[in-house]
C-alpha cells in the first residue's frame, strides 16, 4: 500500500492553465451498420439524444425564479438587501423583541449513530479517524485537514449526535464542544476557516435545526450567549454570502439565511431576502437535468440535505416551502440515483467513495421524492445502463462528459470515459475514488493521485492525465469536448445497449483522440468494449507513445490470470465466475486501492493492458462475460 500511495502521489499533472470545455455533443461518425431501425417512440428518443448541448453556465436553469410576492414584500426585500435592519422594517415603532427561537425543528435526516456515540465518549469520528475532542484545535490558525475542518467548523456532527440518544444524554456533549468553539472563534475579526461562507452556513443551519442540543442549558446567561452567536452569524452571512468560494458554498449560506429568517423574531425581511438569493444561486449551481455543475455526488448529497433541513424549518412554523425548493429536490434526486449500483451503493466518481445504500435511501426518503434513477443525465454526464436477468441486476456507469470547469470543481477528477460495472451485490470494475475523504484514513498526500486518470478504469496515454489535476480540487487544461451517442441494438444473442463516446484530452499532446465503445447485453451477462486511438488531424504524427488501459477491480473479486496471458478469471463471493479476454498481446495485474463509503481504503487489484501504440492510431478490444 505504501508503494501504491507513492505512485498515486506522483500521478497528478503539472499543467496549471485553464480553458473552456464544452459539454457532451453527439457523434457524427457513429458506426451503425449493426443497428436495427426503431419505430416512432424510439426514434423520437434517439433524436432527442442527438440534440446539441450548450457549454458551461448556459446549462444553468435560467427560468428558476423566486416566489411571487406583492409590491410591499418586494420593498421589504429590497430595503433589507440595502442594509435596513429587520426590526426597523417590521416594527419600527416598537421595542425589539427579545431574541428567541420561534419553533423547534424536527429534521427527517438521520445521522450516523456510531459517530454520535463516539462523540458522547469524547471523540470525533471522521472518516474512520478518531480524535479526542479536547485535542482538536478549532482556533483560526489551526491546521486541520479539510474533512476535519468541515466537521468541526460546520457543526455537521450535530446530526450524528442527535441520532445517538436522548436529549439529556446528548446535550452536554454538544454544549461542551460549542463552548470550546466559541472561545476560539467569536473574537472580532471573523478570521480563519470558521468564517468561510460554507462552514458558517452549515454551522448556522445546524444550530437552528438542532437548537435543543445547544440551547437546553439551565443557565440563562449561557443561553443568551449562544443566541447572540446565532444572530451574529446570521448577520455576518447577510453581508458575506455572495463571497463564497463557489456556488455550492453560496447555496449553503442562503439556506442558513432563510432558516434564520424563519426561526428568529422579526425575520420576514431576511426570509424574503434569503429565498430570492437561494433560488437564484440554485439556478446557477444545478444543470437542467438536475446535476450540480461540480459533477460531484458528494456535493449533490450535501445540497439535498441542506434543502431537506430548510424544508423542515418551514414545516416547524406550519408553512409550505416555496414551490421552487420542492421542484429542485425533484430535480436533484434522480441524477444521484443514476450513480447507484445494483447493491444500492454510490459509484466512486469525482471524489466520492462507495457510500452505503442505506445512507442514500435515508436521504432520498427524507427528501420526500419518489422517483427512478435518471438513465441519461446529459449535462451531469454519467450514462447509466441497467440490465436484469431474473433476480440479478447489472449496472454500467459511464462518464461521458468533460470534467467540471475549474470554478465548479470540488474534488475534480480526470475521469472522462472511465466506467464502473456491477452485477448483483458485487462490483466487478470500479474506480479508486475517495479524494473527497482525504484527511481521514485516506492520506492527504495521495489525494491528487486519486483524482488522476490512472485511478479510473479508462485509457491513459503517456502516463499523463486526460485533464490536468491541480491542487485544491481544481482542474486545468485537457478534455474540451466529448462526443457521445447511445443506441439500442438487436443481435443474434438478444438485445443490447451500445454507447460510443470520444474525447480530445490527448489531442494537443499526442495528436490522438480516445474513443471508447461499450456494449452491454440486456441480460447483463456480457460487457463488450473497444478502445480506439484515432489521429486528431488529417496528417498523423510519427513515433509511438506508451498507453495503459486500466480496469480497477472490486474489493471482493478474486483474480486469476490465464496461462495464455490474454485473459483472466474473476470469481465473486456468490460463486459466480466472469471471464475477461482481450485482443491485446499481454494482460497484466497491478496493485490498486478502492475507497468505501466510510472513507476507508482497501487494497484491490487491477487488470492492465499496456504497451506502445503508433501515433497513427490503434484499437484494443476486450470482453467481460459471465460464465455458466
Amino acid at each position: 500500500m505504501d508503494d501504491l500511495a507513492t505512485r498515486l502521489h506522483d500521478a497528478s499533472d503539472s499543467s496549471t492553465a485553464e480553458e473552456p470545455r464544452q459539454m457532451a455533443i453527439p457523434l457524427d461518425d457513429v458506426r451503425d451498420e449493426e443497428l436495427v431501425v426503431e419505430k416512432a417512440p424510439e426514434q423520437l428518443e434517439e433524436e432527442a439524444e442527438k440534440t446539441s448541448l450548450a457549454a458551461g453556465r448556459e446549462l444553468a436553469l435560467s427560468d428558476f425564479n423566486p416566489p411571487a410576492i406583492g409590491a410591499g414584500e418586494r420593498m421589504l426585500r429590497l430595503a433589507y438587501r440595502l442594509g435596513v435592519p429587520g426590526h426597523t422594517l417590521t416594527a419600527p415603532f416598537r421595542k425589539p423583541v427579545r431574541l428567541h427561537l420561534l419553533a423547534t425543528v424536527e429534521s427527517p435526516l438521520a445521522g450516523d449513530r456510531v459517530a454520535g456515540m463516539a462523540l458522547r465518549a469524547g471523540h470525533f469520528l471522521i472518516h474512520g479517524i478518531k480524535a479526542p475532542i479536547g485535542q482538536v484545535d478549532c482556533s483560526p490558525t489551526a491546521k486541520l485537514t479539510p474533512v476535519f475542518e468541515h466537521a468541526v467548523h460546520g457543526f455537521t456532527w450535530l446530526h450524528d449526535l442527535s441520532a445517538s440518544g436522548t436529549l439529556p444524554q446528548c446535550a452536554p456533549t454538544a454544549q461542551r464542544i460549542l463552548a470550546d468553539w466559541m472561545k476560539a472563534n467569536t473574537a472580532p475579526g471573523y478570521k480563519g476557516p470558521a468564517w468561510r461562507v460554507e462552514n458558517a452556513g452549515h454551522r448556522l443551519l445546524g444550530w437552528l435545526v438542532h437548537a435543543p442540543l445547544v440551547l437546553s442549558q439551565q443557565d440563562k446567561e449561557q443561553r443568551t450567549t449562544v443566541l447572540d452567536a446565532v444572530a451574529d452569524t446570521a448577520r455576518w452571512l447577510d453581508r458575506n454570502v455572495t463571497r463564497a468560494d463557489d456556488r455550492h458554498g453560496e447555496v449553503i449560506g442562503w439556506c442558513a439565511i432563510t432558516a434564520a429568517g424563519l426561526l428568529l423574531p422579526e425575520g420576514k425581511p431576511r426570509r424574503l431576502f434569503g429565498e430570492a438569493g437561494l433560488i437564484h444561486a440554485l439556478g446557477e449551481l444545478v444543470g437542467d437535468d438536475g446535476g450540480v455543475l461540480s459533477r460531484s455526488p458528494l456535493a449533490q448529497m450535501d445540497v439535498i440535505a441542506a434543502l431537506v433541513d430548510l424544508s423542515a424549518c418551514y414545516r416547524a412554523l406550519r408553512l409550505d416551502p416555496p414551490a421552487a425548493i420542492d421542484t429542485m429536490l425533484g430535480l436533484l434526486v434522480p441524477p444521484l440515483l443514476a450513480l447507484t449500483h445494483s447493491d444500492g451503493t454510490l459509484g466512486n466518481w469525482q471524489g466520492a467513495g462507495a457510500i452505503a445504500g442505506e445512507r442514500l435511501q435515508e436521504l432520498v426518503r427524507a427528501s420526500g421524492v419518489r422517483t427512478r434513477p435518471l438513465r441519461d443525465p446529459r449535462q451531469w454526464g454519467y450514462q447509466r445502463i441497467s440490465s436484469r436477468n431474473g433476480s440479478s441486476q447489472a449496472v454500467l456507469q459511464f462518464d461521458t462528459s468533460p470534467p467540471p470547469l475549474a470554478r465548479h470543481a470540488r474534488h475534480g477528477c480526470a475521469s472522462t470515459l472511465a466506467f464502473e460495472f456491477s452485477h448483483g451485490d458485487h462490483r466487478l470494475v470500479t474506480n479508486c475514488g475517495g479524494a473527497g475523504f482525504a484527511g481521514g484514513q485516506v492520506p492527504t498526500r495521495i489525494e491528487q493521485g486519486l483524482r488522476a486518470t490512472a485511478a479510473h478504469s479508462t485509457l491513459v496515454l503517456g502516463d499523463a492525465n486526460s485533464t490536468a489535476v491541480l491542487i485544491n480540487g481544481k482542474l486545468g487544461n485537457g478534455v474540451c469536448a466529448v462526443d457521445v451517442a447511445r443506441r439500442q441494438l438487436e443481435t443474434e444473442q438478444g438485445g443490447a445497449t451500445r454507447i460510443e463516446a470520444s474525447h480530445d484530452g490527448y489531442a494537443q499532446r499526442f495528436g490522438l483522440l480516445h474513443k471508447r465503445i461499450l456494449i452491454l447485453r440486456d441480460d447483463g451477462s456480457e460487457l463488450r468494449g473497444e478502445d480506439l486511438l484515432v489521429p486528431s488531424g488529417r496528417k498523423g504524427k510519427r513515433g509511438k507513445v506508451p498507453y495503459a488501459i486500466r480496469f480497477h477491480l472490486g474489493p471482493q473479486v478474486t483474480l486469476r490470470l490465464a496461462d495464455s496471458g490474454k485473459g483472466a478469471t474473476l470469481s465473486l463471493p456468490d460463486g459466480s465466475y466472469w471471464q475477461f479476454h482481450t485482443s491485446a498481446d499481454t494482460l497484466e495485474t497491478e496493485e490498486s486501492l478502492w475507497v468505501d463509503g466510510m472513507g476507508r481504503p482497501h487494497p484491490v487489484e487491477q487488470l492492465v493492458i499496456q504497451g506502445l501504440v503508433s501515433r497513427g492510431g490503434g484499437n484494443f478490444g476486450w470482453l467481460l462475460k459471465k460464465m455458466g
